[in-house]
């Protein structure tokens, strides 16, 4: 199968490239193509003549978009319109990645694909108008919601956490956010598994169970074997511009699933591959 990846630069594009293995890749980043430019995107569908499209582009900085509103839309909503229209009008299935910032975080059990969206930042609303586009302009789509997703490549949490860990003995970390922190390799292969199913639609692709970022961290320098202290806090000691869902875990009722290998998993196989990356 050919697949053009829009955002190949970032983190999942980092993984897509490593991990997504057995098909032809044309890997695609800006500035050889933006993909709110539809006349760039168009030619690079008749170039390349891909069987699918799978974007991995985002604006993914939730504080930012904030102060930053039209470009968060601009690369979360417009580009994922012109994608849709383009791939759309070929015929062309589309793989879109979104997020569980869509939630409110007010649900006490996890969220399913059929659950009202409500998101409570700019970046979550305007995850949410791409994934609209995408319904509206192209019937052969695969949304597909993760939450918390890191890779050795890229800026994430757990590389945030390592970097601290080099100069602190202890670090406070927020205790009332859950959420499920997904490996990006380990979304790789459910993005496969879900594109080799056929079966179109949005559905919810996070590491399973769940965990609070202070969990996250305590698992992280667990695995690694870092003296470092993890110190629990309320998410009021660390005030941001964008609020945060309190409780935005992610399940899904999608039949057949795709149902990813546990969060801890996760963290194990990034501490296997961090140590072979860094040496």
């Amino acid at each position: 199968m050919k697949i053009l990846v829009t955002g190949g630069r970032g983190q999942l594009g980092h993984a897509i490239q490593r991990h997504l293995q057995g098909h032809q890749l044309f890997i695609t980043d800006v500035p050889e193509l933006s993909i709110f430019d539809l006349i760039s995107v168009e030619k690079a569908l008749h170039d390349i003549q891909p069987d699918l499209l799978l974007n991995a582009a985002a604006y993914t900085n939730v504080d930012g978009a904030e102060s930053h509103k039209e470009e968060a839309f601009q690369v979360n909503a417009e580009g994922p319109l012109v994608l849709a229209k383009a791939t759309g009008k070929r015929k062309i299935p589309l793989v879109h990645l979104s997020t569980d910032y869509v939630f409110d975080g007010t649900k006490k059990t996890p969220y399913t694909e059929d659950d009202e969206t409500h998101p409570v930042s700019v970046y979550g609303a305007s995850k949410l108008a791409g994934e609209i586009a995408v319904r509206d302009y192209n019937p052969q789509h695969f949304i597909v919601r993760t939450a918390w997703l890191y890779y050795v490549a890229g800026k994430n949490f757990p590389k945030t956490m390592i970097e601290l860990a080099k100069n602190k003995s202890e670090i406070r970390v927020v205790n009332d956010q859950f959420g499920c922190p997904t490996y990006a390799a380990h979304l790789v292969t459910g993005l496969v598994e879900l594109i080799t199913q056929g079966i179109f639609g949005t559905y919810h692709m996070a590491g399973s169970g769940q965990t609070t970022w202070f969990g996250f961290a305590s698992r992280l320098f667990k695995e690694m074997g870092l003296k470092t202290i993890v110190k629990p806090v309320a998410g009021t000691e660390f005030p941001k511009p964008a609020p945060r869902p309190v409780y935005s875990v992610l399940q899904t009722i999608r039949r057949p699933a795709v149902v990813l290998p546990s969060w801890e998993e996760g963290v194990r196989d990034f501490v296997e591959l961090f140590g072979k990356h860094a040496g």
